[in-house]
């Protein structure tokens, strides 16, 4: 099973980046390993919307995102990870999210959507956010299922923590470690039918 993480977050060990690593913890205990990618140490270019893909599905632009591409063809279990900014995924997620419109364009104008292997496609999304209300999240939630609708992620479980603002500070909330790595364990998990 080929499992992806994309860690939205530009504070090194900040509370995005702590949550993520205890759900990849949850499944490196299964035996299975997980490819980070950590989006703000990457050259990602934001989309230009210059209409190239709708002809091809190929985006013109070279740079990080062609890994990221490759990647998001071939897994099985994708994890996006962001902090809450504004209301907002972070300008790091929303431009490799933006320049998924390739993406798209396969998916709706080409009428050719990634394809589920064995395992089929399952994804989990990771918010941290310091307000306390909860339409806090609810532009990120929006962005981030029309993200995985548009990579062909036809179910993705969510976790979402509120009032957790300072660096550290979901090491202290009394169960955001232990949800995290649950949801990496059931995130793996094969139901036998």
């Amino acid at each position: 099973m080929k499992i992806i993480a994309f860690n939205g977050s530009p504070r090194k060990d900040g509370n995005t980046e702590l949550l993520l690593k205890e759900t990849i913890k949850g499944i490196e205990d299964t035996g299975l390993s997980v490819h980070t990618f950590y989006l703000n140490l990457m050259n990602i270019k934001p989309c230009q919307d210059c209409g190239s893909c709708n002809a091809t599905g190929k985006c013109i632009f070279q740079d990080d995102m062609e890994q990221i591409y490759d990647a998001i063809k071939s897994a099985d279990r994708i994890i996006l990870a962001s902090p809450i900014f504004f209301f907002a995924l972070s300008a790091q997620t929303k431009s490799m999210i933006d320049r998924c419109q390739s993406f798209w364009c396969e998916k709706y104008l080409l009428k050719e959507p990634i394809k589920a292997g064995i395992y089929g496609r399952k994804g989990l999304l990771l918010l941290v956010g310091g307000m306390k209300k909860e339409i806090g999240i609810q532009c990120a939630e929006t962005s981030a299922s029309a993200f995985f609708r548009t990579i062909s992620v036809t179910e993705h479980e969510k976790l979402f923590f509120l009032g957790i603002d300072a660096k550290g500070e979901i090491l202290h909330h009394p169960t955001a470690l232990k949800d995290a790595y649950e949801a990496g364990r059931k995130l793996v998990e094969l139901k036998v039918k």
